[in-house]
């Protein structure tokens, strides 16, 4: 009888062991085991999601720039072209990336092909609310069977909060964490100065878009958010149209506006009335006192088109153009700084001086 319950036992030991090795055989190679976790994205939803992330795509400036500071190694493929002069200031692993382009957004369309062939784990789609989905843009990513979550950000004041997201997700929790805090600490410390301000001793500030510096953005525009945090004295008050921008003003509505200081997004504009000193503009206030500014942009836009996580550093710069004396910043030094921390490059004192006074 022991002999009998001992071979029993011991069979039965033999049978588990096989059923051990087996599972263990099974989650080498089913995803649903042991290679995917899930998490919960910015807008509440839960999504099953590659465990071991190796390459993401985010089909949107915003989700793409931002991402690019989180682990440019992660990233699959490129929205747009990269421009000769901007390689300097961005990391190798990118260079050679595919341009897929945006999902749906701004009259562009992925390439679906290309983005296909790139094969990213995860796509990181961007919205500016929790409720303004892209249906458009799910129901193509769930045909071609790819995972998807959203970042969401419905002002500059959230994107600490989109790094920690970020962090969870692409397990970059410290690196993201340090973008976060600069981030959160540079928002305080600009509304600490601003309140301190009365509104009618904060200069008053025209945005000129355009190559003929005539268009611009109302006040409650997102393309002006940096205006709006270092003061709100955008002079076209109004209630934009589209997100889209770009409204039409005439040199007449600007001489009646006669701002205090005028911030560029075209040098062809701003030679224009400053090296060239086009008479048309002399008049204006802002010409007159030559507090003309041009908005750096390189590798990118520090101000807007896109409004990126480079706004975190263009509003440094804004507000050491509208209030030297409160804001004191060696914004050469700061913006290197910056560049070491979120774009992983180092950038000379010279090199940084031709950015920022181009």
């Amino acid at each position: 009888m022991q002999r009998i319950a001992y071979d029993m036992i011991r069979k039965g030991a033999k049978q588990g062991m096989l059923l051990v090795l087996l599972l263990v055989a099974l989650s080498a190679f089913s995803p649903g085991l042991s290679e995917s976790r899930e998490i919960i994205d910015m807008t509440g939803r839960k999504v099953t999601i590659p465990d071991a992330l190796r390459k993401v795509y985010a089909p949107s400036p915003y989700g793409s720039y931002i991402m690019y500071s989180v682990d440019p190694t992660m990233i699959s493929g490129l929205i747009f072209p990269i421009k000769e002069e901007d390689k300097r200031y961005l990391v190798k692993d990118v260079q050679g990336l595919p341009v897929i382009g945006s999902l749906f957004g701004q009259g562009q369309t992925a390439n679906i092909e290309v983005l296909m062939k790139a094969k990213p784990d995860l796509i990181i789609m961007w919205s500016a609310s929790r409720s303004a989905l892209n249906e458009k843009a799910e129901e193509t990513l769930k045909k071609l069977n790819l995972p998807f979550v959203y970042a969401v950000a419905e002002n500059l004041s959230d994107y600490p909060d989109v790094f920690l997201f970020l962090g969870r997700l692409l397990k970059r929790e410290e690196r993201a964490a340090k973008l976060a805090s600069y981030s959160r600490k540079t928002l305080s410390e600009v509304k600490n100065v601003v309140s301190k301000i009365a509104p009618e001793k904060r200069p008053s500030v025209y945005y000129a878009e355009g190559f003929d510096g005539l268009s611009t953005e109302c006040n409650d525009s997102i393309h002006v958010e940096l205006v709006q945090l270092a003061g709100d004295r955008n002079v076209h008050r109004c209630h934009t149209s589209s997100h889209k921008g770009f409204e039409k003003v005439s040199l007449e509505q600007v001489m009646l506006y006669n701002p205090d200081v005028i911030v560029a997004q075209e040098k062809v504009f701003y030679d224009k009335i400053v090296k060239e000193k086009d008479p048309a503009w002399q008049n204006i206030k802002a010409v007159k006192e030559k507090r003309v500014y041009l908005i750096p942009r390189t590798p990118f836009n520090w101000f807007d088109r896109p409004p990126s996580f480079m706004r975190i550093l263009g509003l440094k710069w804004l507000m050491g153009i509208l209030y030297p004396k409160e804001y004191r910043i060696n914004i050469v030094k700061e913006a290197r700084e910056f560049y070491r921390l979120f774009l992983g490059v180092e950038v000379s004192n010279e090199e940084m001086r031709h950015i920022v006074y181009r």
